[in-house]
């Protein structure tokens, strides 16, 4: 007996200089979806040739932020339904199998947006603690569906609409290494406290301390992120590091 069909799904990924890794990326893509959209933003190296080889269609588009590159390579979507992910992140063949099974169930209708959880690997190791082992995100949703204009960890707009979770864990290396997860910080702490400060918010003096050390009870010891071992303690202290940076950005606007 041959298996239902599977409904068709767009896979988009928005990329600059990922020849290293979105080929990964686009081939987890490729095993559960119809078609699959690369928005490059002006890669200097192979990222637009191996994303090809891999089976990617690719679209230019200079940087619009990270909301509006996501929502442009939404936009390319001809399918009902988009599943996103970021060129560092990708399925395992578990998650594969499950998501194939699920796209052949006829479930899909039963929500407008479904999160998937993701698992964070840092310095080679897979952290299981601390929130980052199973971070609940919408990658499956309805094509019509856009992220609100946030300058940095910007969010889909799910106002009024359903949402459910499915079960099926993918995978997240966000640096190849430590220099890099410090660049990356810094840059999302000025993306943040610029974005905080267009809408007219401010930071106290306290909040440079208060917020870092209830991001270190919360995520380190009572999440266990310290089970994680050194990758662990140095994954959260520089997020620690990362949260005092972005209030005081913040503090530094307000005066």
């Amino acid at each position: 007996m041959s298996n239902p069909p599977r409904i068709a799904v767009t896979g988009v990924v928005i990329a600059l200089n990922e020849a290293d890794r979105i080929a990964r990326c686009v081939a987890a893509l490729n095993a559960v979806c119809t078609r699959v959209v690369v928005l490059d933003s002006g890669s200097g190296d192979d990222t637009v040739a191996v994303a090809r080889a891999a089976g990617a269609e690719v679209v230019h588009q200079d940087w619009l932020g990270f909301a509006g590159q996501k929502n442009a390579a939404i936009a390319q979507a001809q399918t009902d339904w988009v599943l996103l992910l970021d060129a560092d992140e990708w399925l395992q063949s578990d998650a594969i199998t499950q998501l194939d099974a699920f796209l052949r169930s006829g479930r899909i209708d039963s929500a407008d947006a479904w999160e998937l959880p993701r698992r964070t690997i840092f310095l080679g190791r897979p952290l299981q603690h601390g929130g980052w082992g199973r971070e609940w995100l919408p990658r499956l949703f309805r094509a019509g569906i856009r992220y609100r204009p946030d300058t940095v960890h910007e969010r889909l707009d799910l106002d009024g609409k359903r949402v459910s979770r499915l079960d099926a864990r993918f995978e997240h290396t966000p640096v190849r290494d430590l220099d890099e997860h410090y660049r990356k910080l810094a840059r999302y702490a000025a993306l943040w406290a610029e974005g905080r400060a267009a809408l007219g918010k401010r930071a106290g003096f306290l909040d440079l301390y208060t917020h870092p050390v209830f991001y270190l009870l919360k995520n380190y010891l009572l999440r266990g992120g310290f089970l994680d071992g050194r990758e662990g303690a140095v994954f959260h202290l520089a997020y620690a590091g990362y949260t005092h940076s972005k209030y005081a950005r913040l503090w530094a606007k307000s005066r």
